[in-house]
C-alpha cells in the first residue's frame, strides 16, 4: 500500500465528482458558450464577493495573469522571497509581465505592513516603480502557515495609501479559511485580485480561478488567450471544480487533523530536530544529522512512503483526500520504527 505525501495535487476525483464531470453540460468556452465553466466562475466570484472570475488551467496561470493586470514594463512586485510566484513559476514574473521583483524576509514565509511600507521604491528614475504587493495564503514554504487577517488589513491600508495593487495567491486559501474560521467574503473585500486553486486539497483534477472586477477579468481573458490558455469544452473538468466548491471545502479539516497527528509523533522521534508549527495540511520538519534529505527519503521509500525534500535537512509531508485513516495509521507506525 503506497503512501504518497509529496503534494495535495495528487488527489483524484471522488465518485460524486466524477459523476458531475461525466454529466456536465458543455459548449465552446472561447465563445462564452460553456454553461458549466460559467457556473464555476460565477460561483467562485459569488463566494468571495467579486464581480467575475476566469477559469484557467493552473494557479501559475492565474497568478501570472493577475500580475499582468496590475503591472507594466519597469514596474515591480513586492513579495516574500519564498513566494510561489517567484520560486516556482519558471521566472514568469520576468517572462510574462517583464517586471522586477522586490523580495522580503519574513517569519514562516509571511510579510508585514511595516515591511511593505519600507520596501516601496522612491520616485526615482533609477528604480522600478512599486506597483503590486502579492501575498500567499496558506504559505507553502512556511509549512502551510496562515496570515493573521489583521495584518492583511494593515497591508491593504498601505497599498491603498501608496497606490499599489494587492494580489492573493490563494492556492490553498480554503485551507486557511477552514483553519481560521475566516470568511471568503473578507478576502474579496481586501484583495484586488485573488487566485484560488481547485486541484489541491479540494480534489478537482484541473484548474484555478482568477477573481476580480468585471473589467479586470475581461482583460484577463485576453491575456489568457495570449498564453495559450483558451478552453473549448472545458465544462467537463470545470464540473469537478464546481463540485469541490459545493461539497468538499469543510472536509479539509480532516487533512489538517491528520497532519497534526503526524506532527505529534515526529516531535518524539530522535531523528527530528524540529517540527514547524502545523496549522493546515502541510507539515515541514527538520532532520538531525542522523539523516540527510536523500537518505531519509530513501528510508521512507523502503516502506513505500513518498515525500518531498524541502531544503537542507527539511522534509515536507502534505496530507490530502487520498491519504486515508488507514494510511495515517501505517505511516505513524513507520515513523516510530525508523
Amino acid at each position: 500500500m503506497a503512501i504518497d505525501l509529496r503534494s495535495d495535487t495528487l488527489t483524484r476525483p471522488t465518485p460524486g465528482m466524477l459523476d458531475a464531470m461525466m454529466s456536465a453540460a458543455v459548449g465552446d468556452d472561447m465563445f462564452g458558450e460553456d454553461p458549466t465553466v460559467e457556473a464555476l466562475e460565477s460561483r467562485a466570484a459569488e463566494m468571495f464577493g467579486k464581480e467575475a472570475g476566469l477559469y484557467c488551467a493552473s494557479g501559475t496561470m492565474t497568478n501570472q495573469i493577475g500580475i499582468r493586470l496590475h503591472t507594466t514594463l519597469q514596474d515591480e512586485v513586492i513579495c516574500h522571497k519564498y513566494s510561489h510566484i517567484y520560486l516556482y513559476e519558471s521566472g514568469g514574473i520576468a517572462s510574462n509581465a517583464g517586471v522586477s521583483v522586490r523580495l522580503l524576509e519574513g517569519e514562516r514565509g509571511m510579510i508585514t505592513a511595516e515591511q511593505v511600507e519600507a520596501a516601496i521604491q522612491p520616485d526615482d528614475i533609477h528604480a522600478p516603480v512599486s506597483r503590486l504587493v502579492s501575498l500567499e495564503n496558506t504559505m507553502n514554504k512556511g509549512g502551510g502557515s496562515c496570515y493573521d487577517f489583521d495584518e492583511i488589513l494593515k497591508i491593504r491600508k498601505v497599498c491603498t495609501e501608496r497606490g499599489l495593487g494587492l494580489h492573493l495567491d490563494g492556492a490553498r486559501l480554503f485551507n486557511a479559511l477552514v483553519a481560521t474560521g475566516q470568511a471568503a467574503g473578507q478576502y474579496g473585500e481586501v484583495f484586488d485580485t485573488i487566485s484560488i486553486c481547485l486541484s489541491k486539497g479540494l480534489g478537482a483534477p484541473v484548474g484555478s480561478v482568477l477573481l476580480g472586477t468585471a473589467k479586470d477579468i475581461k482583460r484577463a481573458k485576453r491575456v489568457r488567450k495570449a498564453m495559450g490558455g483558451a478552453w473549448r469544452q472545458a465544462g467537463y473538468i470545470a464540473a469537478g471544480g464546481l463540485y469541490a466548491l459545493e461539497n468538499l471545502v469543510e472536509r479539509l479539516a480532516e487533512d489538517h487533523a491528520k497532519a497534526q497527528a503526524i506532527a505529534s509523533v515526529l516531535e518524539a522521534c530522535d531523528y527530528v530536530e524540529e517540527v514547524y508549527p502545523c496549522e493546515t495540511n502541510i507539515l515541514i520538519f527538520k532532520l538531525t544529522e542522523a539523516y540527510s534529505n536523500e537518505s531519509f527519503l530513501a528510508k521512507l521509500k523502503e516502506h513505500d512512503v513518498h515525500a518531498f525534500g524541502f531544503g537542507p535537512q527539511l522534509i515536507r509531508f502534505v496530507t490530502h483526500y487520498d491519504f486515508t485513516d488507514e494510511h495515517l495509521e501505517r505511516l505513524l507506525t513507520v515513523l516510530k520504527a525508523i
